[in-house]
């Protein structure tokens, strides 16, 4: 089908009494009891929330009841970006609120290519969380502390997650996939005090042992002073080669209740990672109560999850939506955890997963929802879906034939969830309502508490008309700061430099007269392979290293139907030739230190780099020229070193 003829086209809309059960329709009737407000329609509701800063977040405080030291007194005290102060004077602490049932409702339901679906109650899972708590403190690990995790998608990696945030610790986790050099580069800067790791994983029925890249990461990390080591791939794993090591069961130290730390509402809670274009991968530091808040109202009057769903995205938890994932628990739905190939053994394997373990709410990334279409599969005809009642997709713009093909191949009673948003913030600006219809192609609204807007070069707001993504009001899950940046410079050359006081995100996005939003690719030169978001400057880092290479520059190019290839282009030194065998060795590399996602589609040999005057390599113009634009929209001439090194990407442009 084609996409273009089915854009806008309605796919579904809310069953008007279903509508009045969500939970935001709840919220604003509670809204009318407690505050005199009287919202009728979601864009009502929206603008409220984008101009009353101060009120909606103190309503969310409210409704939530959220518990803290003591009650604020305002939730808001300063606007600017950066820096805008959120509940100053409260204490609280996340883990709290993620363990406050102990009873025997599932939280976790797990399955994994090395072990068989399993349930987690909440009291086991207060129960563990309260035993590595404690294993953490006897190791000396306390608040502000950092604890590096090395671990897949299983329960462990959640009761760990929990107990160094329930002690006022800081969280930072990279996937075992992870090439060596990219896990090294997150770490080294945030000087971890423990580390916790699987001894290996299993992908595509192929194991992979990372027992030799632990012993070397811990020789990379001079602040490390106990590693947590999980059997996973094998139950008895040595760890003769590791130093300061004990294994996960013999660290667990029996408790029955958990101390949490109270902390401030901006304390750090966990440190993820997303590159910009030079310099080493920036680490993106979020705080307990802002991501305590975003998340319970995300979850909770956008995907309206409650007690009663199973809430599944498929992700690793190098991604933030393994962290959105978890935060399922604040709402207390069980979350569902798959580690391992969704393709494996069968391209179904997901839609198997979901109808076994009764998923109601089933997330997963924009490209493989693409890859079920190209692979011909129909899960309604294999599967009994008839349980999901919500699809998220992330991580790249979904097209409009996408949306159909959910609609078409799971169920027409779904409320299809397409986000956009991402790593710096760890929630959407732009995604799904119960209360608004699903347009192909478009994402319903713009969420509550985010002034999202489209801005053209001079900063002016634009309705259906394609510009920059930018938030011109402060989000409580905007990042605190990036580590290791002590005078903020990073922080504001990253998100604030475009547009001073105003967040520019690097998507293109159009906001319909409707309200609805369709987000066009980056505008930015930053990778985003399968939903994780990779600098170029990690690429050059790995290619220019080879001896053959001299030089290089990498883009990635979305397309009209949402799919993206990953170009890269190389100068060879004097007398080397760019093969066949050269070609599968530097795919090989990126695929090893980096991760497999970072394999290039198609590799080119060039001349010469495009730079600035000051040798800067030159990727968004690049970018832009090789999706249709001339040199002259994206660059002057005078700023190029040497103009003529763009004539290759004109000339592969018209091609």
């Amino acid at each position: 089908m084609d996409g273009g003829d089915i854009g806008g086209k309605l796919l579904w809309k809310p069953n008007p009494q279903t509508a009045s059960r969500s939970n935001v329709a709840r919220f604003m009737r509670w809204i009318r009891q407690t505050r005199g407000l009287d919202f009728t329609a979601y864009d009502d509701l929206w603008r409220w929330s984008v101009t009353d800063l101060d009120g909606f977040w103190g309503a969310v405080w409210d409704f939530f009841r959220v518990r803290a030291s003591k009650h604020y007194e305002m939730a808001l005290a300063s606007k600017s970006m950066p820096g805008a102060v959120w509940f100053p004077g409260v204490e609280l602490n996340y883990a709290e609120h993620a363990l406050s049932r102990k009873d025997d409702r599932p939280a976790i339901v797990s399955e994994s290519e090395l072990r068989p679906r399993s349930v987690t109650t909440y009291a086991q899972l207060y129960h563990d969380v309260s035993s590595f708590a404690r294993a953490l403190r006897t190791a000396g690990v306390g608040k502000g502390d950092r604890v590096a995790s090395l671990m897949p998608n299983i329960p462990e990696t959640v009761v760990a997650f929990l107990a160094t945030a329930s002690i006022g610790a800081v969280w930072s986790a990279c996937a075992p996939e992870f090439g060596a050099r990219s896990v090294v580069d997150r770490f080294r800067q945030i000087e971890p005090k423990a580390l916790l790791a699987a001894d290996g994983y299993r992908y595509g029925g192929k194991d992979f042992s990372k027992i030799d890249e632990i012993a070397d990461l811990q020789k990379s990390l001079p602040t490390l002073e106990t590693t947590f080591l999980v059997p996973y791939l094998s139950h008895e794993p040595s760890i003769s080669a590791l130093s300061n090591a004990v294994l996960w069961r013999d660290a667990l130290l029996d408790a029955d209740t958990i101390e949490f730390e109270a902390v401030p509402f901006d304390h750090p809670l966990w440190i993820l990672y997303s590159s910009g274009t030079t310099g080493l991968p920036k680490p993106i530091v979020h705080g307990h109560g802002g991501i305590l808040l975003e998340h319970l109202k995300t979850l909770s009057f956008h995907m309206d999850l409650g007690e009663s769903d199973r809430f599944f995205w498929f992700t690793t938890t190098g991604w933030m939506m393994w962290n959105f994932l978890v935060g399922g628990l604040l709402v207390d739905a069980a979350i569902q955890l798959f580690d391992g190939d969704p393709s494996y053994p069968h391209a179904g394997r997901l839609w198997e997963f979901a109808e076994q373990a009764g998923t109601t709410y089933f997330g997963t990334s924009a490209p493989y929802i693409q890859a079920c279409m190209k692979s011909g599969i129909r899960p309604n005809q294999s599967f009994d879906l008839s349980a999901v009642r919500g699809i998220g997709s992330t991580g790249a713009p979904l097209p409009p034939e996408g949306f159909a093909w959910v609609y078409e191949n799971i169920h027409d009673r779904i409320l299809l969830g397409s986000f956009s948003g991402g790593t710096d913030v760890c929630t959407g600006f732009v995604g799904p309502s119960p209360l608004l219809p699903v347009h192909a192609g478009e994402i319903q609204c713009r969420c509550l508490g985010a002034r999202v807007e489209a801005f053209d070069d001079r900063g002016r707001s634009l309705v259906d008309e394609v510009g920059e993504l930018v938030v011109t009001e402060p989000l409580p899950s905007m990042p605190l700061y990036l580590w290791g940046d002590d005078d903020g410079s990073r922080h504001r050359e990253s998100y604030f430099d475009m547009f001073p006081g105003v967040w520019r995100h690097g998507d293109w996005v159009k906001i319909t007269h409707r309200g609805s939003c369709i987000i066009s690719g980056r505008s930015d030169s930053t990778l985003n392979r399968g939903g994780v978001r990779m600098g170029t400057s990690e690429f050059y880092r790995v290619v220019e290293e080879m001896d053959e290479v001299l030089d290089s520059l990498v883009v990635d190019i979305a397309k009209a139907d949402g799919s993206a290839r990953l170009l890269l282009f190389v100068v060879m030194q004097e007398g080397k030739t760019l093969d066949s065998s050269l070609c599968s060795a530097i795919r090989a590399k990126l695929r090893r230190e980096l991760s497999p996602r970072s394999s290039p589609d198609e590799i080119h040999r060039i001349a010469e780099v495009p730079r600035t005057l000051n040798g800067k390599k030159i990727e968004v113009p690049v970018k832009k020229i090789l999706s249709g634009a001339s040199v002259e929209q994206v660059i002057s001439p005078d700023a190029v070193s040497t103009p003529d090194s763009l004539d290759f990407f004109v000339r592969m442009a018209q091609s």
